[in-house]
């Protein structure tokens, strides 16, 4: 198990100064600015671990095992890339992969995607006794020159490699808890080359950041996906359009490094966020939870 390093170069301009669209961009791609295959199965399951990619991971009997100091359950859990479908091999690999956690000390914890096998494991584990925490949705959409995304004039646009000034404004705006919360989520974010975009107060250019975000540009196959996350705007400046304009900016950019489409997880509760992508385009691809065992679950 080894960490992601971080990626050499980023580009810091103002969105008036972007680069224009490469030949490999995906409007060169696709004109038509739609994606040419279905985000399922295994490129769904690889496309959501090079988003928000774990510092450590290891492929045990088909279940991708991923750590990262226990910062974020996405970057902490099991998830099913090839995993057995029969009753036998199914258990077995669970075995194996409850018994990776006890040697660390750690409470073992499986991500259950609806889209994606197998079959049974969502009943198998809550046999054990797993409990069902963090209901999510998976929201998608084609980018391309047809959606019409355009830039906010004074976003301040960084690509490539994490930039620390941007990730300095983002653990302002969204901080987490825990003793290396900051240096893990640090390290997650510098695993995958990204966009990275920032807006001040008013516009102006020494005003504080009142929101960020992050689409990291995931290579799935011959494609490359857009996965939206880190989001956030300051809470006193909430409801004056800044999410949606940080959203497509975003997805304009990203559409110009060569991505085909979007990816986003937003979880089940939060009805603000998930009628602002509805509103942006973007459509429900299916859904996942988390399934831990209850600390009341003897050892196997």
């Amino acid at each position: 198990m080894s960490s992601h390093p971080r990626r050499s170069t980023s580009k810091t301009s103002k969105s008036s100064k972007s680069s224009k669209p490469s030949k490999t961009s995906q409007t060169s791609k696709n004109p038509r600015g739609t994606a040419s295959r279905p985000l399922s199965g295994f490129r769904l399951t690889e496309a959501l671990i090079a988003g928000w990619r774990p510092l450590q991971r290891l492929d045990v009997d088909g279940f991708a095992l991923l750590r990262s100091r226990g910062v974020t359950r996405r970057a902490n859990s099991a998830v099913a890339l090839d995993a057995p479908s029969s009753q036998d091999g199914l258990a077995a690999a669970i075995d194996r992969v409850e018994s990776l956690y006890e040697m660390s000390g750690e409470t073992p914890v499986f991500r259950v995607l609806d889209l994606h096998g197998p079959e049974r494991l969502d009943d198998v584990l809550r046999e054990r006794g797993y409990r069902r925490d963090g209901d999510s949705e998976l929201l998608t959409t084609a980018l391309g020159r047809r959606r019409g995304d355009v830039p906010h004039p004074s976003a301040e646009i960084r690509t490539g490699a994490l930039d620390e000034g941007w990730f300095e404004a983002a653990w302002q705006l969204a901080p987490r808890e825990g003793e290396q919360a900051r240096r893990t989520v640090h390290d997650i974010l510098a695993g995958t080359p990204a966009v990275q975009v920032l807006l001040r107060a008013d516009g102006a250019p020494d005003a504080a950041p009142v929101a960020v975000g992050r689409a990291a540009l995931a290579p799935v196959g011959k494609e490359t996906v857009a996965v939206l996350n880190m989001i956030a705007v300051d809470p006193a400046h909430r409801r004056q359009g800044l999410g949606r304009a940080l959203s497509r900016t975003l997805l304009a950019l990203a559409a110009v490094q060569g991505a085909s489409r979007a990816l986003l997880e937003v979880e089940r509760d939060n009805g603000a966020a998930r009628a602002l992508y509805r509103q942006l385009g973007f459509d429900r691809l299916g859904g996942y939870h988390y399934r831990a065992r209850s600390s009341s679950v003897s050892e196997r």
